[in-house]
């Protein structure tokens, strides 16, 4: 199964969505990087701490220049904006999210493309996204990232 395919697998799950958004919103994480980690356990991927650093300099680099500005842009057009007719806002909006998907979905093609081969059985999802968040960021939000791991398919 591909990362893409475990990703959209994942997002259905319970809980799943609001989990990311709150590590996404609040806690300041990547979240195709912690769903490529994710996934990377799930399939019995031992990834190196080598591995962790470039799939977050590759994830670093798709959020500055393409996601984050995208996403700002999208969520500008949220609200109601006066003389801007909201048909026309929900649509470009809509247009723009798309795009901000797709995005995603080339980020965690590219971070796929990092990935070690599958080694082995299933390992431990906590452990891996801990380490991802701790070369993400300078903080790990530990209990946001557990809540995350307990609601992921197994």
């Amino acid at each position: 199964m591909t990362l893409w395919e475990w990703s959209t697998r994942a997002w259905a799950e319970p809980g799943v969505e609001a989990a990311c958004l709150d590590l996404q919103d609040a806690q300041g994480q990547n979240i195709p990087l912690l769903l490529w980690a994710a996934w990377a356990a799930a399939t019995g991927r031992g990834v190196s701490e080598d591995d962790i650093e470039a799939a977050c300099d590759t994830a670093r680099v798709w959020q500055d220049a393409v996601v984050a500005p995208l996403r700002g842009v999208r969520r500008a057009l949220k609200p109601r904006i006066p003389d801007f007719d909201d048909d026309d806002r929900a649509a470009v909006q809509a247009q723009v999210q798309a795009i901000e998907i797709d995005c995603e979905r080339r980020l965690l093609g590219a971070l796929e493309a990092l990935s070690p081969p599958a080694a082995g059985p299933a390992r431990p999802v906590l452990p891996v996204l801990v380490a991802v968040s701790r070369t993400w960021s300078a903080v790990t939000p530990r209990t946001a990232l557990t809540l995350l791991a307990e609601r992921l398919p197994a």
